[in-house]
Formats: structure tokens, C-alpha cells, sequence
């Protein structure tokens, strides 16, 4: 696929995301980590503009002076911004005008890429196309926090399709003790965080070839799991304690029955699926009820052609920090990943609203120990 039909196809993918939605819904922001959906589509626009076009695009025209306040993330070099807490506050630029702006820029990089960019501009476009797909699953995510805290619960989509779940083989993968190779190789695109490839020794380990269902964690709820000190870090227990969890996000005991929150609206709770919606507080909490662990981001990694992965995201009992040798980029494309190797856990795999093709073994993910609005599920290690 060429350069431009691979930016067309991406930024179809986002606003086909979006099709289902009603203007209101695009403005929301329940909580800090979730964005509004408009956000987003401005967002990964003002990423083309910024480090694309503005440099490189002879002649070109900023569409807006105020929409780099208003789009820009986290990056510093590039300027002041709109504080992640208020990005719910903008009711203007309008979803309408957003939407134009994305034509504006769409156009404007079409006429770009008539001509062969070079190598060092092929490289950010790649860079821009994957973090197109990182904010593509942050919209579902985001899309599914905000209606699924609306007391309606509405439904995103009533058609949904149902995520189809991998049959695998039952019990553990054997690893044997070792010196394996983790990290990315090859000519295909990766982040700066799965450099550099380098070796680790692991001893042997068990790794579950599947994740924890939901009536497996369900055992761990009427265990009285979460009422439990003992299986539970310090802080985790606080973040019980304090918040009142009872159960994943999204479950909803109604009626003696327990229901979730989807895409298609509240349904009754599948319990053959794989366990989502989970904390890396709940995650190590059921991995010590059942006498076992997590496995380390390594143990992951090297293990990750014995077994399907790709539905949920992994917690690891790896920190996120970065491998020997690691370097950030110069200017604000270095402040992508390296900034936040701090007080954050590796997810490792992929999930059901990951965009196609952005998935390897090496991808590595990172949250906060308490969140669990993402995809995040359960795998164990012993």
C-alpha cells in the first residue's frame, strides 16, 4: 500500500469510528483519562499539521494559530496547551468545525504526497499513520467510558459485532530456563520503547496458555476476593477501600444477576469470555488468591508464540522503564514514550479494539496501576 492510500485509509478508519455517534456524545469528558471524542479527531489532525505539513509542505497555511493550544497533547517543545482536565470544557472549536479542519489538512496532505517524501519525512508519516491507530482504540475506549457511565446506559453501535473468542489449548506453557532475546528486530516500523533488542535471563517458568475468564474472576468475587486484604498491595487495598470496588468495571449487579456494559448497551455477562476491564491491582490481587503471579514483561514475550494473544491487554509485573541502551529522539518527537517511564506497569498483547495491523509481541503498553478503562485483562505465570 502507498503512502497515500495507507493516510487515507487511516483516517477514514477514525471517523468511521465516529459514525455512530450523536453530536452530544463528541463533546464528554467524564474523567481525566478520558478524552471527548472531538478531541481526539482534532488531535491526530493538528499531529499532520504540526510535524508534517508545517515543516515541510512549502507554501502551506496553518488553518488555525489557536488550534495548537487547543490539539496539542503533552508535548513541550511545541508550545502551550489546554490542560488534559479541560479538554471536556471546549465547547468550541465545534465538532462541524473540526471535522473541517480535518478536510482542510486531508487535502493539503494529499498534495503533499503527490511527490516521494524523503526517507527522514516517510518515517514521521509512518510514526503519524501508528499514532493515528493508538488514538483510533483510545476513541473506542473513551467512546465506551462515556456511554457507559451515562445512567441510560446507551448503546454505541446495536449491531456491534461480538468479539470472537480464540480456542486455545488448557493448562501451562513450560518455559525452560535461559537466555532469551526481547525486543524488536526486523525493517517494520516499532516505537522507540521496544529498542534496543538485547538479552535476558529467565528462570523456568509456567505461563496459562489462557487468560482468565470471567467465571473463573467471578470465583474470585463471591471468594469474597474483594473484601480481602490479604491478596491485595498496600495501595491497592487503599484503592478498594477508598473507591468502593466491588467488582470490573462495567459489571452491574441487577437483580441477583450480574449484567456488563457493551457496545450493543447493558447485556447479561458472557461468562466464557476473557476477564476485561481489570486494574493491575485486581489483576495481582486474583493472581494471589489463585497461588500464582504475573508473568514479567520477558517471560511474556518470550513465551508469546505458545499461546493466542491479542484480546486483551496483558498486565506484566514489569515497571515501565527502558531497555539498555535506549535514546530519545531529538525535539518533541523524543518526548513520545521516554517521558513516562515512571510509576506506570508493561501491558503486553493486544485487544479486540486494537486497529488492525498495529499489534506485535514487542508493542509495549503502559497504564497507571488503578486504571482500567482500557481492554486489560488476565493472564498468570507460576
Amino acid at each position: 500500500m502507498n503512502l497515500k492510500d495507507r493516510y487515507l485509509n487511516t483516517r477514514k478508519l477514525t471517523e468511521s469510528i465516529c459514525s455512530h455517534l450523536q453530536t452530544e456524545d463528541y463533546v464528554v469528558q467524564p474523567v481525566v483519562d478520558v478524552s471527548p471524542p472531538k478531541w481526539h479527531l482534532g488531535h491526530t489532525t493538528w499531529f499532520f499539521e504540526t510535524f508534517i505539513l508545517k515543516p515541510y509542505f512549502m507554501g502551506y497555511q496553518e488553518y488555525n494559530s489557536e488550534f495548537n493550544y487547543v490539539f496539542n497533547s503533552y508535548y513541550e517543545t511545541v508550545g502551550n496547551r489546554v490542560i488534559r482536565t479541560d479538554r471536556g470544557n471546549l465547547s468550541r472549536p465545534t465538532v462541524a468545525d473540526i471535522y473541517r479542519y480535518r478536510e482542510y489538512v486531508d487535502e493539503a496532505m494529499l498534495n503533499f504526497l503527490c511527490e516521494e517524501p524523503s526517507a527522514d519525512i516517510k518515517e514521521l508519516l509512518v510514526l503519524g499513520f501508528n499514532h493515528e491507530e493508538q488514538h483510533q482504540e483510545l476513541l473506542l475506549t473513551d467512546i465506551k467510558y462515556i456511554l457507559g457511565h451515562n445512567p441510560l446506559f446507551p448503546a454505541y453501535n446495536k449491531n456491534h459485532p461480538a468479539h470472537k473468542i480464540e480456542e486455545t489449548t488448557t493448562g501451562f506453557v513450560t518455559m525452560p530456563e535461559g537466555i532469551y532475546e526481547i525486543g524488536f528486530e526486523g525493517n517494520g516500523f516499532c516505537f522507540d520503547n521496544e529498542l534496543n533488542r538485547h538479552k535476558v535471563y529467565l528462570n523456568n517458568y509456567e505461563i496459562s496458555a489462557n487468560l482468565v475468564s470471567t467465571a473463573e474472576y467471578l470465583e474470585f468475587i463471591e471468594a469474597d476476593g474483594y473484601h480481602d486484604f490479604r491478596y491485595w498491595h498496600a495501595e491497592g487495598w487503599d484503592w478498594v477501600k477508598n473507591n468502593k470496588v466491588e467488582a470490573p468495571l462495567y459489571w452491574h449487579l441487577i437483580d441477583g444477576e450480574w449484567h456488563h456494559y457493551t457496545y450493543a448497551g447493558l447485556q447479561p455477562l458472557k461468562l466464557n469470555e476473557p476477564v476485561c476491564h481489570i486494574s493491575y491491582f485486581e489483576a495481582c490481587a486474583y493472581a494471589a488468591w489463585k497461588g500464582m503471579r504475573l508473568p514479567t514483561e520477558f517471560e511474556w514475550e518470550a513465551a508469546a508464540d505458545k499461546f493466542n494473544w491479542g484480546s486483551r491487554w496483558e498486565w506484566t509485573e514489569s515497571a515501565y522503564l527502558p531497555y539498555p541502551g535506549f535514546t530519545k529522539a531529538a525535539g518533541a518527537i523524543g518526548e513520545y514514550n521516554g517521558k513516562f517511564m515512571v510509576n506506570q506497569m508493561v501491558l503486553r498483547g493486544a485487544s479486540e479494539v486494537t486497529s488492525p495491523g498495529h499489534s506485535r509481541k514487542t508493542y509495549r503498553n503502559f497504564f497507571q496501576t488503578n486504571l482500567r478503562w482500557q481492554f486489560t485483562g488476565i493472564r498468570l505465570a507460576k
